[in-house]
């Protein structure tokens, strides 16, 4: 007896089931010429055939679609005019004019400067913080604000000054940067910051050029009193040269949510391929292992471990490149190891819970979840106050958001908790909980209903052959 005639698949061969009708180009077990006999290869199917059946292309096409679409809507939608959707930009303005006021006015002229900056943003785009030069250093270093401007001691004195004979020294005003926020971020705030004090040393020279004091001066003195305030651009809040310009802490996270998405996808496969559940395949070779009985729940719980052990190579290796072979500026390097392993740990274990209750999309699921939806929604590249509603909405919980704050305070604020690392540190824990409650949930019940994963079943022979 053929050794091949107690397979399942031939119980077909007598019944004329329709996969084995004679005949039918492009079907595995049939063929123009009446199929095979007794101990022949199985017809099988060609490329040309199954080109013209539309079932096979149906889903692929839509799904491709639909995901070049949405991936083209999320991404450039967050980038595509910061302008437009900017609101709210924290930028401080600091006042520190002690000048007593001109001659027939109540107040100094650095207060007038302040008051007018804040009254000329009727949209809405910048929200101005009243700070003591103090309180702009500390929350520029920690990361609250994006950038400052500040009014000098002197101001007032200064431009009085320019009335007198002689006088050339202009009065300035000083724009402070925080290039740790990102350099769009900081660009940003240093183009609204010089944009007001141009427009205040505009204001201010077309009262001095009006005033009887100054009618009779020479052009050399009216053209520097109808632009009197010098605008001076100083980093506020210096971060190290191999930076990025400021970007280094987003793609340092962006490295560890890779980690853990492809560490956590490649485990995956990897164990349902040794435990017999999925085919392995390298190049032209193929092999099963044989099917290894184990519950869902206890797959998953395999696959969270294992996550939480390969992590400690992969951050390992991460910073081995980045900070030792690359040179990228971090300080804090054990708080910075143990804050990227817990980080990639957490992304791990979300991805293994997804998989686990979504299956085979799992993997797509995922993409959207720590990748696709994370990136625009960040803030570590366009600030979230210069993107639309939907995607600030998105950074109350996306992954990605959380621990790029607490990426940026370690590498760039001192690791300080206000800075983003305590509340980075608080959704990361949640993450990790959640990740543990949702997939041990969704396979235990699963594993209760008796929804246990399919048996991998061996090759069906093309009824026709023996």
């Amino acid at each position: 007896m053929d050794a091949d005639s107690n397979h399942p698949a031939d119980d077909g061969a007598e019944d004329g089931g329709e996969a084995g009708r004679p005949g039918d180009p492009g079907v595995p077990g049939g063929s123009g010429h009446g199929g095979g006999g007794h101990g022949r290869d199985p017809v099988q199917a060609r490329a040309a055939a199954l080109l013209r059946r539309p079932k096979l292309w149906l889903l692929p096409t839509v799904l491709t679609g639909l995901l070049a679409l949405l991936l083209s809507l999320l991404y450039m939608g967050g980038i595509v005019n910061p302008n437009r959707h900017l609101h709210d930009l924290p930028i401080g303005l600091v006042n520190e004019d002690t000048g007593k006021p001109p001659p027939g006015q109540r107040q100094n002229v650095g207060t007038q400067v302040t008051a007018a900056v804040v009254a000329s943003d009727t949209s809405g785009t910048v929200g101005w913080r009243r700070l003591t030069r103090a309180q702009a250093q500390d929350q520029l270093s920690s990361g609250k604000i994006y950038g400052a401007l500040v009014v000098p001691r002197n101001f007032t004195d200064s431009l009085t000054a320019l009335t007198t004979a002689n006088a050339r020294v202009r009065p300035t005003m000083t724009v402070l940067t925080n290039p740790g926020m990102g350099s769009l971020g900081s660009s940003l705030a240093s183009r609204i910051t010089t944009a007001a004090a141009q427009q205040a040393s505009t204001t201010i020279g077309k009262e001095l050029t009006a005033s009887p004091v100054t009618a009779k001066a020479d052009s050399t003195t009216r053209l520097l009193l109808a632009d009197p305030v010098q605008v001076v651009t100083r980093v506020g809040h210096p971060i190290g040269g191999h930076s990025g310009l400021g970007l280094s802490a987003f793609y340092y996270t962006l490295l560890l949510v890779l980690a853990g998405f492809l560490g956590g996808n490649l485990i995956s496969t990897g164990v349902d391929t040794a435990l017999g559940y999925a085919d392995n395949e390298i190049g032209p070779w193929h092999t099963r292992r044989p099917t290894v009985p184990i519950s869902r729940t206890q797959t998953l719980l395999l696959k969270m471990v294992m996550t939480a052990g390969i992590t400690v190579l992969t951050v390992s290796l991460v910073m081995l490149a980045t900070v030792a072979i690359l040179g990228m500026d971090a300080t804090h390097l054990p708080l910075l190891w143990i804050y990227s392993y817990c980080a990639s740990v957490a992304v791990g274990l979300g991805v293994q819970a997804i998989n686990a209750a979504f299956g085979g999309i799992g993997q797509l699921v995922s993409m959207f979840v720590f990748i696709v939806l994370g990136l625009p929604s960040s803030g570590a590249t366009v600030p979230l106050q210069a993107v639309p509603g939907f995607y600030r909405f998105l950074s109350v919980f996306e992954p990605m958001r959380q621990l790029s704050d607490g990426v940026r305070a370690i590498l760039f604020f001192d690791a300080r908790a206000d800075a983003g690392l305590a509340r980075a540190w608080l959704m990361i824990g949640i993450g990790a909980v959640l990740a543990l409650v949702f997939g041990f949930a969704m396979t235990r019940y699963y594993d209760r209903k008796g929804l246990h994963r399919m048996t991998p079943q061996p090759f069906a022979h093309p009824a026709g052959s023996a």
